[in-house]
């Protein structure tokens, strides 16, 4: 499996148990954020205040997505697996970058 640049750059730069924290909050900085990731407009999730209940609570995530490719393809596109979502394809569109999706999915994969 290859890295991704964001988590290496992270493991690299201290501990894993730390540096894998540090990605974690990192992703979910970008996720709340309202210029960038803006999950909380439509999904519930812990940590999180005014969250919308237009999409599915973001909640046992692992259970829901063991495979983090799978959970990263859905976030780059989700129009893949349902052409009439409402949810924005981050990647194709733009709006986040690759390594903002990679923290993006760190954040949400750990919930």
């Amino acid at each position: 499996m290859i890295m991704k640049a964001a988590l290496a750059a992270a493991l690299l730069a201290g501990s894993l148990g730390a540096a894998a924290d540090s990605v974690v909050e990192q992703g979910k900085q970008v996720a709340f954020d309202r210029k960038k990731g803006n999950c909380l407009t439509c999904h519930q999730m812990e940590g999180g205040t005014l969250a919308g209940n237009w999409g599915p609570p973001l909640m046992a995530m692992k259970a829901r997505y063991p495979n983090k490719e799978d959970l990263r393809a859905q976030i780059w596109d989700p129009t893949k697996r349902n052409p009439m979502t409402s949810m924005p394809p981050f990647g194709r569109n733009g709006i986040l970058t690759e390594a903002e999706i990679d923290l993006v999915v760190e954040f949400v994969h750990s919930l």
